[in-house]
């Protein structure tokens, strides 16, 4: 089975369905709710274990009632946190979301306090691939060290905030639309996926929802459509991306084919409620992607 090291953020998610997005010091009333994981790599790893990969996911929690609600969510889910850090003291990261009836989300996010600065992963067995956030740089570039030390590709979901030293030594890189303008502000898509492409040497491209990816290879910018379907919640579509197209790279695709193969599966998960907790299985994206074939 393909193995995916996946390292960075996982906490809790209260997810909260709403007509639309609180704007008032009111009280609201939710039509629907979740409480669910979360997390840019908690969530890939989900994608990963969904898709039928090994995911091994390298995050850290405290041992809290949080901890314990991502641990088990995650242990469900098939994920191993054999690599993972839990803290007695520590207090594990959680989010406050709202989602709205056009799908879009508002997050307020607690980072946590006393947990791990970063974790040794000198001893973990080779895996596949390596599948890294930005959100806790030091383990970012432990990642992509080690990646290097195994010669397997070592990828970065790079969100704003930005630190641009994370990502160096990684063979892919892909922003979101966010991620993107914090790093090059000002600059057209084209050019700022040049300018990444320039200076970190690897793969570079932009996730940008309904709009599709553009990606900069040894050919130049190309672009890759979405797929268009009734959005319902927007939660956790772009960490199912990263998650199903490090899969794929894993198993041997080429870029633009782990592009469309990462934007089924984002696009499956965007039209249920839930968060990560409606991410597809292999199953059921491969099965959209026959059904959308031209």
């Amino acid at each position: 089975m393909t193995e995916v090291l996946i390292a960075g953020v996982a906490v809790a998610d209260i997810v909260m369905q709403v007509a639309q997005l609180p704007r008032r010091a009111e009280k609201y009333r939710a039509t629907d709710a979740v409480i669910t994981v979360g997390g840019c790599a908690a969530n890939a790893a989900v994608a990963v274990a969904r898709h039928g990969g090994t995911a091994r996911l390298a995050a850290r929690l405290g041992r809290d009632p949080m901890g314990d609600l991502i641990a088990a969510a995650l242990e469900g889910e098939g994920v191993d946190l054999s690599l993972s850090d839990r803290r007695e003291g520590a207090r594990s990261s959680f989010s406050s979301i709202y989602v709205d009836a056009a799908g879009e989300r508002q997050i307020m996010n607690y980072r946590g306090a006393g947990l791990a600065e970063t974790l040794d992963l000198s001893t973990v067995p080779r895996p596949d691939a390596v599948l890294a956030d930005n959100r806790w740089p030091a383990l970012t570039q432990a990642a992509l060290a080690a990646a290097r030390r195994w010669g397997v590709p070592g990828i970065v979901d790079a969100e704003a905030p930005f630190e641009g030293d994370a990502l160096r030594g990684a063979t892919h890189i892909a922003f979101s639309m966010q991620g993107l303008s914090a790093y090059a502000p000002g600059l057209s898509v084209v050019n700022a996926l040049a300018r990444a492409r320039a200076e970190y040497g690897a793969w570079v491209a932009v996730t940008d929802g309904a709009n599709g990816v553009w990606y900069s290879g040894d050919a130049g910018i190309g672009h890759v459509p979405a797929f268009a379907v009734a959005v319902v919640d927007t939660l956790g579509a772009g960490d199912i991306w990263h998650g199903a197209f490090t899969l794929r790279i894993a198993e041997g695709a080429e870029e633009v084919d782990a592009i469309c193969f990462a934007n089924a599966a984002a696009a499956l998960k965007c039209r249920a409620f839930g968060g990560a907790a409606a991410c597809p299985d292999r199953k059921a994206t491969e099965e959209f992607l026959k059904e959308v074939a031209p």
